[in-house]
């Protein structure tokens, strides 16, 4: 099986951070971003990874080569322009031929790659999605009324739950048919197209979570992260 990383975003919320390099490449700890990813692919069992690339490409070919050093096997599919997340999944099809796994090249990843893909082969998925429980409290007293207005319920600032994609999925190939070539298109649209063909789409849920490094506080958090992980090693 291989992986493919999604890594050739703009990364425009990360700016100047991202002015004189990619996302994936900013580093936490000691390692870019992306180096975790690899590593993570790799402990989960996939050596062969495609990396998707486009903003500054070249520093991320230069730094992991065909990846001998990171013990892995590493190809690149390239693009020249954004192209949504699905869309720049497309650029990659002519090195799939199986199930494989993709993740976006903006999170760090913290449960069993090799658990999800055991599922999703064991209920024949067309995809599996990993998803987070994530919880947050409204900050606001919610009022519940009756049908006519009266006041039933007050509940002060409730936490809410919910089912929050995290953004790493196993996926058949025939997916690749459900993109079109060398324009925008996201993820949301791909899996939205899938369930209307009446497709299998499932659910990996996982409680260990996920960093996704979208801005600079989330950056900073992640960093912050791996330094107390670094100190209670």
């Amino acid at each position: 099986m291989k992986a493919i990383i999604l890594a050739g975003g703009l990364g425009t919320r990360l700016r100047p951070l991202t002015n004189n390099k990619p996302k994936p490449m900013l580093p936490i700890g000691e390692k870019p971003i992306l180096e975790h990813l690899i590593d993570w692919t790799k402990k989960g069992g996939i050596k062969s990874i495609v990396l998707c690339v486009s903003y500054l490409r070249e520093s991320i070919e230069d730094y992991f080569g065909e990846g001998d050093k990171f013990g892995v096997n590493i190809e690149y599919a390239i693009s020249n322009k954004p192209l949504a997340t699905a869309g720049q999944l497309k650029t990659a099809e002519e090195f799939i031929k199986n199930d494989f796994v993709c993740m976006y090249g903006d999170s760090i990843f913290n449960f069993s790659l090799r658990n999800m893909i055991k599922q999703h082969s064991l209920k024949k998925s067309f995809v599996t999605m990993s998803l987070n429980e994530y919880k947050t409290n409204l900050p606001y007293g919610v009022i519940e009324t009756s049908k006519k207005g009266r006041v039933i319920n007050w509940n002060e600032k409730p936490e809410i739950k919910a089912n929050v994609n995290v953004g790493c999925y196993v996926m058949n190939p025939k997916v690749f048919n459900l993109i079109p070539k060398n324009k925008l298109y996201g993820m949301d649209d791909v899996i939205k197209k899938a369930m209307k063909k009446k497709e299998i789409v499932n659910s990996f849920i996982t409680k260990k979570g996920f960093t996704d490094i979208g801005n600079k506080e989330s950056y900073k958090q992640a960093c912050d992260e791996y330094d107390k992980k670094q100190r209670r090693i």
